[in-house]
C-alpha cells in the first residue's frame, strides 16, 4: 500500500479553501511519500458521487490530463463508491485521506506491535472496500470494482477475514505483555507520565530534552507510533516518562482501537503532559486541542491530571501563550506552563510543577499524618 520509498510521487490535492487546511494536507501528502503538484479546493468535499461536485470532477480529469500525476490525494474520508466514481471520471488511482493516514503509519511502524496494529488497520480499510465490491457485484453495477468480479470479491473478503483475525491474536499477545509490564511498574510503585499532543506539537524534542535521548524528531507528522519509556529524575524522584503516537483530526475510529493498546497508557498514567503549539493561530490551536480531548477522553483520563504544555514558545511571547491559553480557557486549572522543547526555556520549572502535582499532595498527607500521631 506505501508509496514508493525514494523519490516522492507526483499528485494533485483536493482539499478546502483553507490555508491551515491545505498546510495540513500537504504535509500528510509529503510525510507518506507524494509531492503535490496542483491544490484545487472546494468547501464541500464528501457529499456527491464523487465527493466533490461533477463539475469540479471534470476540472480534475482536464488537470490529470494536463500533467499526468500518478495519484490524486483527496483530504477527506470518501466511500469506495466515490472513490471508484472519481477515479473512473479521472482515470487516476484516488488515495483518500484514511489510506493517506495508513501509508505513512506503514513507513513510520518501527516495532513488531506497531507493524501489526497497521497490518490490521490495512485490513479493516480493505474490508470496508471488498464488501462494497460484493455488494455492487450482486446488484450486478459497476463490473471489476476494485479490480474483482463478485466470486473474486468474495473470496477476497473471506481471505481479509481471516488474516484480520490471526493478525488480532498476535495484538492480543503483545496486549497482554503490555499490561504485565504495567503491573510490574504498578508493583514497583513506579509513577508515569504520559505525554499526548496532536501531531507535530513537538513531543519527541521534549521527550528528548527531558530524558536526554536522541530519538528521532522530525517537522513531518506522526514520528511517533510506538511507546517509548525512559525513566526521568523530578528533583530527586524517579518517574517513568512514556511517549505516544500523536493525534490527528478525522482519524477513524478502527484506527484509534488499532493503537488502543499504545494509547491506553494514557488511562494509567499519573500524569499526562498535553503539548500544544502554542505559535500557532488560536483557530488552529482550538481545532487541535479539540481533535486531541476528544481522544484523551476515550480513555477516560480525568481533566485534573492534565498539564498543557504551551510548546514552541520560543516562536512566540510568555504573553501571547498566557494569552491565547486564556481563550481556551485553560488558566483555570493552574496547570499550564509555557515552555519551549527546543530552546529548553522553562524545561526545569516544567519539572518542577510536574513533582509538585505528583508528590507534593502525597507530602502533605504524610506530614498531616505524622502530625497527628506525634499529638
Amino acid at each position: 500500500m506505501a508509496a514508493a520509498s525514494g523519490s516522492h510521487r507526483r499528485a494533485i490535492l483536493i482539499t478546502y479553501p483553507y490555508e491551515e487546511t491545505i498546510s495540513e494536507a500537504v504535509s500528510l501528502a509529503d510525510a507518506a511519500g507524494y509531492r503535490i503538484e496542483k491544490i484545487v479546493t472546494q468547501k464541500h468535499i464528501t457529499k456527491s458521487r464523487y465527493g466533490i461536485g461533477r463539475g469540479k470532477a471534470e476540472e480534475v480529469k482536464s488537470i490529470a490530463e494536463e500533467l499526468k500525476p500518478e495519484v490524486i490525494v483527496f483530504d477527506e474520508v470518501l466511500k469506495p463508491s466515490q472513490t471508484y466514481n472519481l477515479a473512473s471520471v479521472c482515470k487516476k488511482e484516488v488515495i483518500d485521506r484514511e489510506r493517506l493516514i495508513l501509508e505513512i503509519f506503514e513507513r513510520r511502524a518501527s516495532t513488531t506491535e506497531s507493524k501489526t496494529q497497521i497490518k490490521l488497520a490495512q485490513l479493516r480499510y480493505d474490508m470496508t472496500r471488498a464488501r462494497e465490491a460484493v455488494r455492487l457485484a450482486k446488484a450486478g453495477e459497476q463490473p471489476g470494482f476494485y479490480g474483482l468480479g463478485k466470486y473474486e470479491a468474495d473470496a477476497y473478503l473471506l481471505d481479509i477475514k481471516n488474516r484480520a483475525q490471526a493478525l488480532k491474536k498476535k495484538l492480543e499477545k503483545e496486549v497482554k505483555k503490555r499490561q504485565l509490564y504495567r503491573n510490574q511498574r504498578a508493583k514497583a510503585g513506579m509513577i508515569s507520565i504520559s505525554l499526548a499532543g496532536y501531531t507535530s506539537a513537538g513531543k519527541t524534542t521534549l521527550f528528548n530534552v527531558l530524558t536526554g535521548e536522541t530519538k528521532s524528531t522530525a517537522s513531518s507528522v506522526f514520528t511517533t507510533l510506538s511507546t517509548f519509556t525512559r525513566a526521568i529524575d523530578l528533583d530527586g524522584e524517579k518517574v517513568l516518562l512514556l511517549d505516544t503516537v500523536g493525534f490527528i483530526s478525522k482519524l477513524p475510529a478502527y484506527l484509534i482501537d488499532a493503537f488502543k493498546s499504545t494509547l491506553e497508557e494514557l488511562s494509567y498514567a499519573s500524569l499526562v503532559f498535553l503539548i500544544i503549539d502554542i505559535s500557532e493561530p488560536i483557530l488552529e490551536i482550538r481545532r487541535k486541542l479539540a481533535s486531541s480531548l476528544e481522544v484523551i477522553r476515550e480513555f477516560e483520563v480525568p481533566e485534573t491530571r492534565i498539564l498543557y504544555v504551551l510548546n514552541k514558545a520560543d516562536k512566540t511571547t510568555e504573553e501571547d501563550a498566557f494569552e491565547k491559553a486564556g481563550q481556551l480557557g485553560l488558566l483555570a486549572s493552574r496547570r499550564v506552563l509555557p515552555v519551549s522543547a527546543r530552546t529548553g526555556h522553562n524545561i526545569d520549572q516544567l519539572k518542577s510543577l510536574a513533582r509538585s502535582l505528583l508528590f507534593e499532595s502525597e507530602e502533605q498527607h504524610n506530614n498531616n499524618e505524622e502530625r497527628s500521631n506525634s499529638t
